[in-house]
């Protein structure tokens, strides 16, 4: 997913805890929901960041030597500013764009 072209905030916003309960009727849930969605977003975030960041890399092993590559400067500044994996799984969520489901859930309604 294209997490630059996210219309989540990139600050902190007061949320109504009525608009988490829709999909799964418990709060708590839904946060345990978010939380494994921002873990995974957090993890794609990571590597799309170290592949970019790898064809500055060098192979020497010189630590006297640090070049500052404008290129990487700006890269890593604009992952800086995009909003963070917490802010980006609630969007999706509010949105109804994120998928869940609860097996002990599933096994309860098929008894």
């Amino acid at each position: 997913m294209d997490y630059k072209k996210t219309n989540a905030p990139t600050n902190t916003q007061t949320r109504n805890m009525n608009d988490f309960r829709e999909g799964t009727d418990n709060v708590y849930e839904t946060v345990a929901v978010l939380g494994k969605r921002a873990n995974q977003i957090s993890v794609e975030i990571r590597d799309e960041l170290k592949k970019k960041l790898e064809e500055f890399s060098t192979k020497q092993d010189n630590l006297e030597e640090v070049f500052e590559n404008r290129e990487q400067i700006e890269i890593s500044r604009f992952y800086e500013r995009m909003p963070k994996p917490t802010l980006i799984a609630t969007q999706e969520y509010l949105d109804h764009r994120l998928y869940f489901r609860n097996p002990a859930k599933d096994k309860e309604n098929m008894a």
